[in-house]
């Protein structure tokens, strides 16, 4: 039997998702961050604060953001004088974040349409990893973080700000509401484009809890692995350290 992989609450052959997940974020790249407010009432930027400072970004120290797309986390890196390669899939996201940091004045960002899965990179290359709310949208995550573990330098660290599952009594309650209810039609609203909204949501459900998570980065090689989570869970930092 072929290969299968999640796409939102679908199942499809391994070998399609990729360019499925690719059609997605080429329809939002232009509305992505004007969705990310809508859809978290801006609570996304206290998170990607939150974020870059358990990263503790160093001067002059070479950091991979994959799935970089619109600069939001590389420009934070940024600011403290880390030397940023930005890396996504999407050549049109990676379009939307050169045009944003050319308007914000920014020089010195590498821009480079990368596979997480598949990385061009030399081994040992990076002193830290980074990648923000898009470890889910990825076919096969385990090769994705082997490819971390593999790209970082001995004592390098790697961090992911991803979506989970609220664990507040509730709260999760609320937001399966919102989430599958609202933000579907905040983005026929805002950018034309109900059901790539609607893959966003149903990803989030499909994507393992903390701590299957957690076991996957200690899988791919990372030690003293850590979740911190946000909300309840509702966004959790993961970290791990290549040693």
């Amino acid at each position: 039997m072929s290969e299968t992989a999640s796409f939102g609450y679908r199942d499809v052959e391994a070998a399609e998702k990729q360019g499925m997940v690719r059609a997605v974020f080429s329809n939002v790249a232009s509305r992505y961050d004007l969705m990310n407010d809508a859809m978290s009432g801006g609570a996304h930027r206290l998170w990607k604060d939150q974020f870059v400072n358990r990263v503790k970004p160093h001067r002059d120290e070479r950091i991979l953001d994959m799935a970089g797309g619109t600069g939001d986390i590389a420009f934070r890196l940024h600011r403290h004088g880390a030397q940023v390669t930005v890396s996504d899939i999407n050549p049109e996201m990676l379009a939307v974040g050169v045009e944003r940091a050319k308007k914000k004045g920014l020089e010195g960002l590498i821009w480079s349409e990368q596979n997480a899965e598949e990385l061009s990179f030399a081994d040992r290359a990076f002193d830290a990893y980074t990648i923000a709310f898009g470890i889910r949208n990825v076919t096969h995550v385990d090769r994705a973080l082997r490819e971390a573990h593999r790209v970082l330098k001995f004592g390098g660290r790697f961090f992911c700000l991803e979506f989970s599952t609220t664990t507040w009594p509730g709260f999760s309650d609320v937001y399966d509401v919102y989430s599958h209810r609202l933000v579907p039609r905040l983005g026929k609203l805002l950018a034309d484009d109900e059901d790539s909204y609607r893959y966003l949501v149903e990803s989030i459900r499909r994507f393992p809890p903390m701590p299957a998570f957690e076991r996957m980065i200690r899988d791919a090689g990372f030690v003293q692995t850590k979740v911190e989570p946000i909300l309840g869970g509702l966004v959790a930092i993961h970290s791990g350290w290549k040693i």
